[in-house]
């Protein structure tokens, strides 16, 4: 048993996370259904618990300890921005063919779904302009309190760059504080990572217990299609980006199966963030780019949740019987493209984005109730997509700077 890796324990946790979910839904075993809840609850706040310390740490030694300055950063920031930009649009026109040729919304009945969910969702404003102004905090402890990912990226990269230009014992000390602390955090990972097939196990079973496999017949069509797209991204757009940029997949994916494993199991990309993060240090990439691209990744470049948005608003046209053009389904992937920035700072986010968007569109928001019956399944999908996307950004953005491992002096074998 000790000479199984943590991932054969996670993927075994997860087979008998689904197990208990079937022989116990949450409807007929709610004191079951508690348990599970409470100890999937307690790893993700474990794991969300690591998040600031790790990343303001980790950023700030990795800028201020190398020299760089505001120039090197803002270099690396305008490259990933451009990444994420065609990386996306590439995931919105899959999604978008995959669901006009699939065409999963046709016999679904909307008639017996309530528009009131959609409704609530879409009243939650989000626009690229307000994701501008919420990535400066007003209070780095009000953005620490609130895990507010691109904030503290923010405030951490002033800070690193204001330090840098420092000299003298003060900078030492920060230096070395920083240091600390981030050392001290990975060796926190390691001990809540001890906890993780548990947390993940629970994670599942609620899920299965919850929604049930049950639930697939109905809208299996959706859900496969989902996939099916999400599987054609990997292959079309992830795959040909690893070649082009001389990613050594093997060892490349040898680091990332665990955070991935964590995202598509718990539907989270905070619980995967911090593994994520030790782990592309240790295949060899360089801190400041680690800390940077990875965290930011997280506001722009969400590949699955884009995809995601693009055959979910389109089933429910579908399902509505309601035609729209080539010309206006381009237009509300555009839309879809500037308000899906927003996702990651809106509880419930990519729900709340196709609800806005269903909305300014004109089209039945009772589609939203439709979908809710299985989002759990296709937030799972779409979550991992979202963190293997932004993994192999980070690698990409190395290899573009001239920092990957092999690049410097390392190893790609």
């Amino acid at each position: 048993m000790k000479k199984l890796s943590s991932t054969q324990w996670i993927a075994i946790s997860m087979v008998i996370g689904i197990a208990i979910g079937v022989a116990f839904p949450a409807a007929d075993h709610p004191t079951i259904a508690m348990v599970e809840k409470a100890t999937s609850s307690v790893f993700l706040r474990m794991i969300k618990s690591l998040i600031v310390p790790l990343l303001f740490s980790t950023l700030v030694v990795g800028i201020a300890g190398h020299g760089d300055d505001m120039k090197k950063v803002g270099r690396l920031a305008f490259r990933s921005i451009l990444y994420f930009e065609v990386v996306t649009t590439l995931a919105l026109v899959i999604g978008l063919v995959v669901v006009n040729v699939v065409k999963p919304g046709e016999g679904v009945n909307l008639a017996v779904a309530s528009a009131d969910k959609g409704a609530e969702l879409a009243k939650t404003e989000v626009s690229f302009t307000g994701v501008i102004e919420h990535m400066v905090p007003q209070s780095f402890f009000d953005a620490a309190s609130k895990n507010e990912v691109l904030q503290i990226v923010f405030f951490a990269i002033l800070f690193a760059v204001a330090l840098s230009r420092i000299t003298g014992p003060s900078k030492d000390f920060m230096l070395k504080l920083c240091q600390s602390l981030s050392d001290v955090m990975f060796k926190f990972v390691g001990l809540v990572m001890a906890f993780a097939p548990f947390g993940i196990g629970a994670a599942i079973a609620i899920t299965v217990g919850t929604s049930g496999l049950g639930v697939l017949v109905s809208l299996g069509k959706l859900v496969g299609t989902l996939y099916g797209a999400l599987a054609m991204f990997l292959l079309l757009v992830l795959l040909p980006v690893a070649m082009l940029a001389k990613i050594p997949i093997k060892r490349f994916w040898k680091y990332v199966k665990e955070p991935w494993l964590i995202a598509f199991s718990t539907a989270s990309s905070e619980a995967a963030l911090p593994l994520a993060m030790e782990n592309l240090e240790a295949f060899g990439l360089p801190k400041r780019i680690v800390a940077f691209v990875l965290p930011t990744g997280y506001t722009f470049n969400l590949d699955g949740s884009t995809l995601y948005l693009a055959v979910a608003s389109i089933f429910v046209a579908q399902a509505a019987g309601i035609h729209m053009s080539v010309g206006n389904q381009i237009v509300m992937m555009l839309t879809l493209m500037l308000t899906s920035k927003g996702v990651a700072a809106v509880p419930r986010a990519s729900l709340v984005i196709l609800s806005g968007a269903l909305a300014m569109f004109g089209l039945p928001l009772e589609g939203v109730a439709v979908i809710l019956g299985v989002d759990a399944l296709m937030d799972m999908a779409r979550t991992s997509v979202n963190l293997l996307g932004n993994c192999l950004a980070t690698a990409v953005m190395a290899r573009w700077e001239g920092e990957f491992p092999d690049q410097v002096g390392g190893t790609s074998a």
